[in-house]
């Protein structure tokens, strides 16, 4: 990496490193770390399991884990289950749009509503009773098995650069999930206590962070 770094920047090579790090986790959900085994040496370790590190096709393209954490903070922050036309607004505002090809996540709506639903990433259904016929979307089972509600929290604080207790309602039901998690696991701990629940505006405001 240095050698592609100018000699005069060399002394603030670990600023570079740490923002690029940082938007590499944003926009990618792609974690650089220390190589233990090696001197000096980094490695890029996606937060999920997507097939080809994240690019979900074969051939050319960008990883979609950051595209996908984003998703499933949205959905989780609004009580775990968010329908098709709040996602939509939502990723207008990352300027991703429906039918509009973007040059990271290709064609958006193919994307979320065929690629991870058929990967079980995410659950895409039909709004019960509903008419005309809308949709929502809910986590799939791999995301259950591969993330956790305190990992997604954790990437939203990133984003947000606060610390994740800092989405008071949301921590709280995180801490809870974890906990049930630890019981499954034949470790039992003191259950957290039950939050109020957050108003529209409080889960608004936590997601515009993400937005940006």
């Amino acid at each position: 990496m240095l050698k592609i770094i100018d000699k005069k920047y060399h002394n603030r090579f670990l600023r570079i490193l740490k923002r690029a790090s940082d938007s590499m986790e944003v926009v990618f959900g792609i974690d650089v770390k220390k190589d233990n085994t090696a001197k000096h040496s980094y490695v890029l370790v996606s937060k999920m399991s997507l097939p080809r590190n994240g690019i979900v096709h074969r051939g050319r393209g960008f990883p979609k884990t950051g595209l996908l954490m984003n998703l499933l903070g949205v959905i989780f922050m609004k009580g775990n289950c968010a329908t098709e036309e709040y996602i939509w607004d939502f990723l207008s505002k990352m300027n991703i749009y429906a039918g509009k090809r973007h040059f990271i996540f290709g064609e958006p709506k193919k994307l979320i509503t065929q690629d991870l639903v058929q990967l079980k990433y995410l659950e895409y259904r039909q709004v019960p009773g509903s008419d005309p016929a809308c949709y929502e979307f809910l986590w799939g089972p791999r995301a259950h098995a591969e993330t956790s509600k305190m990992r997604v929290l954790e990437f939203l604080a990133r984003i947000n650069h606060l610390d994740p207790s800092a989405f008071h309602f949301w921590y709280e039901e995180a801490l809870k999930d974890e906990e049930e998690r630890a019981q499954a696991n034949g470790c039992p701990s003191v259950p957290p206590a039950v939050p109020s629940t957050p108003s529209e505006a409080e889960a608004n405001s936590a997601l515009c962070g993400s937005r940006e």
